[in-house]
């Protein structure tokens, strides 16, 4: 009997130490896709500036709503992770 309970205790803390490894392999890719796109955006932006000075301004509000949506989907998933993380 003792040696079932402590097999249960293992496969909960295996089951633990997964889901807060998950969380943390998710919060890493969120961090460096955001990153990565938000730079592809900028980049991006300021050659077609640079091709076209006199749509500088509808560039610029294109290339800011598109960083806002990237952010606002890595902070959603920055958060599913920590919950994973903190519900176990």
């Amino acid at each position: 009997m003792f040696m079932v309970q402590e097999a249960a205790e293992a496969a909960q803390t295996a089951l633990n130490n997964n889901a807060l490894l998950g969380a943390g392999i998710g919060m890493g890719l969120s961090i460096i896709g955001a990153g990565l796109g938000i730079g592809r955006i900028g980049g991006q932006a300021v050659e077609a500036i640079a091709r076209q000075p006199e749509a500088s301004a509808d560039i610029r509000g294109a290339m800011i709503l598109t960083a806002a949506l990237i952010e606002g989907a890595t902070l959603a998933s920055l958060v599913f992770a920590l919950l994973f993380k903190v519900l176990k």
